[in-house]
């Protein structure tokens, strides 16, 4: 069941298939896939950050494996707080993650807007929405004067507020776009408007569907007529360098995703 180098578009999942740390997810996944996320994080009780020659061990795996990486920035961080302190840290947190990855072969930093933990964005005024663009702003200015990396390799991704709200943002400090069909279905947002308006801007998709009112299931819980739109959106594009990724965390999820994939195998 190989979809590696058989589709125009770099086909990926995560670094979280089989029940085992990130060096023999990758080891497993490097002749299956093309480009696998890397979900990394750190905090004071759990840490999975890849040691230095565990690092060289990936870049290496890369060159041997035709593979890339995209790169999953923490989900810890709050780059829309009212807090400039608050955000501090969070720009901190994701620099930590651009210096360790630095040498890796890389397809993308997926990058998540948000203002807090646990807070509704889709609950606030427009005097708070308008503040929690200029923080947001202010954060990828930080970001972005502090690493040498593209601001195009920062791809936004869209969550479970419309995407409209700062889109502007992504296009004023020349950012990409994180596509997340997945997210889509689970917040009922329309697939065809987003991939109108967004696809030309998107480096990576996400694609995972929802079973029991949960999403990151495998992509055959997507609806046929969104993974069929999706699929020829790409093909149309014939972009090799966009990665599709499989949001998903388990080898039977992996295996029935990739059954669904096949499908378009010509």
């Amino acid at each position: 069941m190989i979809c590696k180098q058989r589709f125009p578009f770099r086909f990926g999942t995560t670094s979280y298939i089989i029940p085992a740390d990130i060096i023999p997810n990758v080891e497993y996944l490097k002749e299956k896939v093309d480009d696998i996320e890397l979900v990394l994080f750190e905090s004071d009780e759990f840490s999975n950050l890849p040691s230095p020659a565990d690092m060289q061990r990936l870049a290496d795996i890369a060159s041997e494996s035709s593979l890339t990486y995209s790169v999953h920035l923490p989900l810890d961080v709050y780059l829309g707080h009212p807090d400039r302190d608050e955000r501090a840290r969070s720009v901190s947190k994701c620099l930590r993650i651009i210096e360790l990855t630095y040498n890796l072969p890389k397809s993308a930093y997926v990058m998540h807007f948000e203002a807090g933990q646990g807070i509704d964005i889709n609950s606030f005024s427009a005097d708070s929405k308008s503040r929690f663009v200029d923080s947001l702003k202010d954060s990828m200015a930080m970001l972005l004067s502090a690493t040498d990396e593209s601001a195009s390799a920062f791809c936004i991704e869209n969550l479970n507020y419309p995407f409209e709200l700062v889109w502007p943002i992504v296009e004023e400090s020349a950012l990409s776009v994180t596509l997340d069909i997945g997210h889509l279905e689970y917040y009922g947002f329309p697939t065809a408007l987003y991939l109108e308006r967004y696809l030309s801007k998107a480096k990576v998709l996400h694609m995972h569907g929802s079973l029991n009112g949960k999403d990151h299931h495998s992509l055959s819980c997507m609806k046929r007529e969104s993974l069929d739109l999706v699929i020829n959106a790409l093909s149309d594009q014939n972009m090799p360098d966009r990665v599709m990724t499989m949001e998903i965390f388990s080898h039977d999820d992996f295996l029935s995703s990739c059954i669904a994939m096949q499908s378009f195998l010509i």
